[in-house]
């Protein structure tokens, strides 16, 4: 009798410090720590595993166990413990369905047919013996507590009532940590969100540092620019992806915010991301996110610039610097309007208006086997070539005025104009930079000048090598650049065909696994020379 009063002491006084414990329990960790540092011991068992029933209904996982009395992530033990079991295993569903703890001889279980893995698994650990109680939150079974020893007569009938108080206790503390859980996880989907509210703040105050010319303040009255002007307007209302062409210089990011200005985006920041001046490793970090960890470097979750312009404009400026992985990687953006971060599981669907940029010739570039051809069809929907400003000369003089405008006031000089020999003598030079080297030229020369009009400008001595736009006969290529292009050009007049009597190799005398062999290793495949969707015999 008085065994039986001291047992009951016993176990009131575990019961009272368990519930204490698990009150105060707020993460799985937490729980892990209270099981196997207060209860196991006190309860007579080595291991134990909390299985909860999945929302499927017709599974259960384990949700913590221990293994050597140590406590153990979700992913560090043995992937039996992983595995999702059947509700209806023949073991688990008795359990559910009994008020009562369920008690099984391992020795005597394992010679029954078609016994789960996981009683495998704990047979072959030592254990003689395993109890299973119902979890509650509430009257709603949620779970089993599996309880294991390492010798038979652990679990006896009179204890039956502290087993299940015990995993009443754990019914609770388990509904907590979920509800905890799920509350995180909203804070950290709001934590994601400020993050993305704070980088959009930070590209809106650097677009404001650059004092970029309004979308209504257009500078510029010649025939070229009105076009471009008009193209603009035509195209900016839709959803159409814009491919704006021209040498360096001539303003195309300028026209890119002329565009999303114009457009229904307009009340969303236009993201801009410069093709060039990313690192071939970091640009699809840069362009698609990454979750935490997915690589060395990756500490935090990065959200990226689809993502960041979903509902916006995605400006791709230097767009022909692209690496070719990453245009494979591009175009299935462009086609399926989703991503997918490095790293993550999850397809994002976007919604984003393209609008690219690049000083290059890409048809050449196709040609050279940089850039693939089916691409450049999904960027070039509406192309849009600004003119250089040898083109549009009679802009000069509204552009210079522009200019010494804006940094007489930010360097607070009073210089009200340019006298008319010095305005001639820019309407004479070549402009190799455009727009950029004349405002560059006005920038300096209204800091060297004290008058109240400029006088002189100093512009650059001529440098045919720097300056001159080098043509096809005068560019230096290396061999197999040349190579490379013959046979492109001698496989496209072959529509295609390699072998046989109207094949590439037989135009370049050459055996066809010769051919195909150079083509290998010059780069050259089929895209670059048959057209997406057009493929040829």
């Amino acid at each position: 009798m008085n065994t039986d009063i001291s047992r009951k002491k016993d176990e009131f006084e575990t019961l009272l410090c368990f519930s204490k414990a698990i009150a105060a329990a707020r993460h799985r960790s937490d729980l892990w720590e209270i099981v196997n540092e207060q209860l196991l011991e006190n309860i007579g068992a080595s291991y134990y595993t909390l299985c909860l029933i999945n929302e499927d209904a017709v599974t259960h996982s384990p949700f913590l166990y221990s293994a050597e009395k140590k406590i153990r992530t979700v992913t560090g033990e043995n992937p039996v413990m992983h595995l999702k079991h059947p509700v209806h295993d023949g073991i688990f569903n008795k359990a559910i369905d009994r008020e009562e703890p369920v008690v099984f001889d391992l020795r005597s279980l394992i010679r029954q047919k078609n016994v789960p893995a996981y009683v495998i698994h704990w047979y072959n650990s030592g254990v003689k013996e395993m109890m299973l109680i119902r979890v509650c939150n509430g009257k709603e079974p949620k779970g089993v507590l599996y309880l294991y020893a390492l010798k038979a007569g652990v679990f006896t009938k009179r204890r039956y009532g502290f087993f299940t108080s015990i995993a009443d206790q754990l019914g609770t503390g388990v509904s907590n940590i979920l509800a905890n859980e799920k509350v995180e996880l909203q804070l950290e989907e709001i934590r994601q969100y400020k993050i993305q509210l704070e980088q959009e703040n930070r590209y809106l105050k650097e677009e404001r540092k650059k004092d970029r010319l309004p979308a209504d303040k257009t500078v510029g009255r010649s025939a070229a620019i009105r076009n471009v002007y008009e193209l603009v307007e035509k195209v900016a209302a839709s959803d159409a992806t814009v491919l704006i062409l021209g040498e360096t210089g001539t303003g195309k990011e300028l026209i890119a915010h002329q565009i999303h200005d114009s457009s229904p985006r307009r009340d969303k920041l236009m993201i801009k991301v410069n093709c060039a001046a990313i690192p071939a490793n970091l640009l699809e970090s840069e362009l698609f996110g990454h979750e935490k960890g997915s690589f060395t470097g990756a500490l935090d979750k990065r959200i990226g610039k689809f993502e960041l312009a979903d509902n916006s404009t995605l400006f791709l400026d230097e767009i022909g610097e692209l690496p070719p992985e990453m245009q494979a990687k591009l175009l299935r953006a462009l086609q399926e309007k989703e991503i997918e971060r490095i790293g993550g599981k999850a397809v994002m669907k976007v919604n984003v208006r393209i609008v690219a940029a690049t000083n290059k010739n890409l048809e050449e570039e196709i040609v050279a086997g940089r850039f693939r051809s089916d691409l450049y069809y999904r960027l070039c929907v509406f192309p849009i070539t600004l003119p250089p400003l040898r083109e549009r000369r009679e802009d000069i003089p509204a552009l210079v005025s522009f200019f010494i405008e804006k940094y007489a006031v930010g360097s607070g000089r009073k210089i009200t104009g340019i006298a008319p020999k010095a305005l001639q003598k820019l309407k004479a030079y070549s402009w190799p930079g455009n727009i950029r080297e004349l405002e560059h030229l006005i920038e300096r020369t209204v800091l060297l000048t004290s008058a109240g009009i400029i006088t002189e400008v100093s512009l650059p001595s001529k440098n045919t090598m720097l300056f001159s736009r080098p043509d096809a006969e005068t560019q230096v290529r290396s061999l197999a650049d040349v190579e490379r292009e013959h046979i492109l050009k001698m496989v496209r007049l072959s529509n295609g065909r390699i072998s046989g009597a109207a094949g590439a190799a037989a135009k370049l005398q050459l055996p066809s696994t010769t051919l195909i062999s150079k083509m290998q290793k010059l780069g050259i495949r089929k895209e670059h020379f048959i057209d997406s969707g057009k493929e040829n015999g």
